[in-house]
């Protein structure tokens, strides 16, 4: 839910394809909207205020946001709950959930804050068993693994408690409510048994890669761009900074499907589109 991780995708789907089968990657769910937050007194401008607050970051990163945001999220429990669930139905599952859950919140400006609204995101993608996604989501086993990459979150190493750099976003460590620390989003933190090198906030991709040839070197293969039908049929859907990243081509694919944001457009495979929750047809109202 955090709009710089967001817009941070479009180096992450490239670092991921540079270090496919290489690493080890592991992703912790830092909860950005947490139980115990204190409600807006007045949620119509805090709904207003973060939707300006977006706005302002999609300007430094070109990602989608919303032409409306309906709401800030109540919670990030429930989307963590099940993104993390979908980590046992093998990545590329997992991948696809967890996309979906993040364009509920900058594509269609409604958030997956509740169990049942991010079980509804996830339907449809390709090889997911959505019954074992619910009860996973709902076990006892997920809750603990989510609430310990809470803590982890909230442990933050050294390296990023101050942090210096032309970024818009360089990362430093955020003031928690009680006084403590966490990760600013997004953070990469690479460790080997050699040691450690930490990437805090909104950075291109060279600084990836000088961390991680710092710690391996040789392990980096810097993919080429793919043909734009094949990049989409990998990825599912695709945004303007992403497409411009990934493919290279004569865009869009004549099959690729367009939904409109904010600022630009999301592009979806036609098998994406069948089942995205921005092409659904909106529940019809009761007498």
């Amino acid at each position: 839910m955090c709009p710089w991780a967001w817009g941070s995708e479009p180096v992450f789907r490239r670092l991921r394809a540079a270090l496919a089968g290489r690493v080890r990657p592991r992703r912790v769910h830092c909860i950005l909207f947490d139980h115990d937050d204190d409600p807006a007194p007045d949620p119509a401008a805090e709904t207003a205020w973060y939707a300006h607050y977006v706005e302002e970051i999609s300007a430094h990163t070109g990602a989608p946001r919303a032409a409306r945001l309906r709401r800030v999220a109540a919670s990030s429990w429930p989307s963590s709950l099940v993104a993390k669930a979908a980590e046992a139905q093998g990545d590329r599952v997992a991948e696809r959930v967890l996309r979906r859950l993040r364009e509920t919140v900058f594509v269609l400006g409604d958030p997956a804050d509740t169990l049942d609204s991010a079980l509804a995101a996830a339907r449809g993608v390709p090889g997911l068993d959505p019954e074992r996604l619910a009860a996973d989501a709902a076990s006892g086993a997920v809750l603990r693994q989510v609430r310990a990459d809470r803590a982890e979150a909230r442990r933050p190493v050294p390296e990023v408690l101050t942090v210096r750099g032309g970024s818009p976003h360089p990362g430093a460590a955020k003031e928690t409510a009680d006084g403590g620390r966490r990760y600013a989003l997004p953070t990469v933190l690479v460790r080997t048994s050699t040691g450690r090198r930490v990437v805090p906030g909104l950075r291109p991709f060279e600084e990836y890669a000088a961390a991680l040839e710092e710690l391996c070197p040789g392990q980096l293969r810097t993919p080429a761009p793919l043909p734009p039908a094949l990049a989409l049929e990998h990825h599912r859907t695709l945004t303007e900074p992403e497409r411009r990243v990934l493919t290279e081509g004569r865009w869009p694919p004549p099959h690729a499907v367009r939904v409109d944001t904010g600022n630009g457009p999301l592009w979806l495979h036609p098998d994406e589109a069948a089942t995205h929750p921005a092409t659904r047809p909106a529940p019809s109202a009761g007498p």
